[in-house]
């Protein structure tokens, strides 16, 4: 085995560690010295050293800073952590401010409706959409403890929508007029022809049974009739569209694809005549207008009741 030289490396350290002790501990009590010359020295040792020693404290100065973008980082990412949380608030404040305008529009546009002010409206909101490929309704949150009868009709904002078809206590049912046991006989407006307005599973039911389908166009006004009692007279439908078959239809004023609140109209039966012989007419009430002159004779004849027209 090769044999190992001499060890310096161990003496020279701990003669230089041995050395640092002191230099320290002599700076050390220097520094502690309370003396005006000594206060001179310490001085003019900062005001030669410390400058120079910029350039050891720059990675000091860079972990600082480094150390204050960290938690400068940490506070805005805290902040944006804190405006993602609000912002979520606001928009769920903002959906709920939506839809109370929505409803808002909705029940204002219920009471500018203008219908006979003999009738009267019961406001209830949609609660299910029961429709199907077969059937076309709607269930409403009142019934029959709110007054609700079967057969009343129901409108929105604008138009006719359907009429009662089922009535429970506190719910009742809606046949919409696309539904095709819908039947409800209405009036064209202007040309006065009247027609039977079926549901067929469209959007846009068909006007049938038209008398004079020459009197209808595009764009005319429809309103139920009153014909049979089924509905009140007047109450708007939609305006007559011609379809790709090439029938007429109606486009209705009621927007389905939005029904929130419906108003049921509170409708009465006419009263009906049994027997003809009650009907009281007015009397003859003879001519109407200035009498025609008479004859002297004539007059002092009107005037004697106990007068003869003879001799």
């Amino acid at each position: 085995m090769a044999r190992k030289g001499p060890d310096f490396a161990t003496p020279v350290r701990r003669v230089l560690i041995a050395l640092m002790t002191l230099v320290l501990i002599a700076l050390f009590l220097f520094w502690r010295i309370d003396s005006p010359r000594a206060e001179a020295m310490r001085i003019a040792i900062v005001d030669r050293v410390v400058p120079s020693f910029d350039w050891a404290m720059a990675p000091v100065t860079q972990a600082g800073q480094m150390i204050g973008g960290f938690q400068s980082y940490a506070r805005i990412y805290q902040q944006n952590q804190e405006l993602r949380r609000e912002l979520q608030k606001m928009q769920a404040w903002k959906e709920a401010a939506v839809q109370l305008e929505q409803e808002n529009s909705k029940l204002m546009a219920l009471n500018k409706v203008r219908i006979d002010p003999a009738l009267t409206s019961v406001t209830g909101t949609v609660m299910v959409d029961s429709g199907s490929a077969f059937r076309q309704s709607v269930l409403l949150n009142v019934g029959a403890d709110d007054g609700i009868v079967e057969g009343w009709a129901t409108m929105d904002g604008l138009g006719l929508v359907g009429r009662i078809s089922g009535v429970g206590k506190r719910t009742s049912r809606v046949v919409l007029l696309t539904d095709p046991s819908s039947r409800i006989p209405v009036s064209i407006q202007p040309s006065g022809e009247r027609a039977l307005l079926t549901g067929d599973n469209t959007p846009l039911p068909f006007l049938d049974f038209i008398e004079t389908p020459d009197n209808v166009r595009p764009g005319d006004r429809v309103v139920t009739s009153g014909d049979g009692g089924v509905f009140p007279p007047g109450l708007l439908a939609g305006q007559v569209v011609q379809g790709s078959d090439g029938r007429m239809r109606l486009r209705m004023a009621a927007d389905y694809g939005r029904l929130e609140f419906l108003r049921v109209l509170r409708s009465h039966p006419a009263e009906t005549v049994a027997d003809s012989d009650a009907v009281i007419t007015p009397g003859e009430r003879g001519f109407i207008g200035p009498q025609m002159p008479t004859s002297p004779v004539e007059a002092a004849a009107a005037s004697d009741p106990l007068a003869t027209g003879t001799e």
